[in-house]
């Protein structure tokens, strides 16, 4: 299924990933699609990651775990999370067609991280499923 993505969807989209997640403390946030394309991001303007390279390798990484989760009788893992000793990725899937990539530091706890991830997930999956703006 396509996607069009209106521009006040994408302000949407984009305020939601500032006030929930980037707010929070993350250092940055990537919406992409399962092909790696940036849909939206955010970061807290303290670092630069190459988002463009980290969403090809986000989207590649996804679907090999999820083949992996197949391959052992699962639909899929329900958390996706890599641990480096300052900074961490977060995978979240959002509905079945987008990734929500989130960078943060091990000043943030996962567990409140997946709280606020599970609630902007909702948010973004509402405004995907809207109708477009013109």
């Amino acid at each position: 299924m396509a996607f069009v993505v209106g521009e006040n969807q994408l302000n949407e989209i984009e305020n939601t990933l500032q006030k929930d997640i980037i707010d929070l403390g993350v250092k940055c946030v990537v919406l992409i699609d399962m092909a790696g394309n940036i849909l939206a991001t955010r970061d807290d303007g303290a670092r630069k990651h190459d988002i463009y390279s980290l969403a090809a390798l986000a989207a590649g990484n996804f679907g090999a775990v999820s083949a992996m989760a197949k391959i052992i009788g699962e639909d899929e893992f329900s958390l996706l999370f890599h641990k480096g000793k300052s900074e961490n990725i977060h995978f979240s899937k959002v509905m079945d067609e987008f990734l929500l990539v989130t960078i943060f530091s091990n000043e943030v706890s996962l567990g409140f991280l997946r709280l606020k991830v599970s609630e902007a997930v909702a948010r973004i999956s509402e405004i995907l499923s809207s109708p477009v703006d013109g």
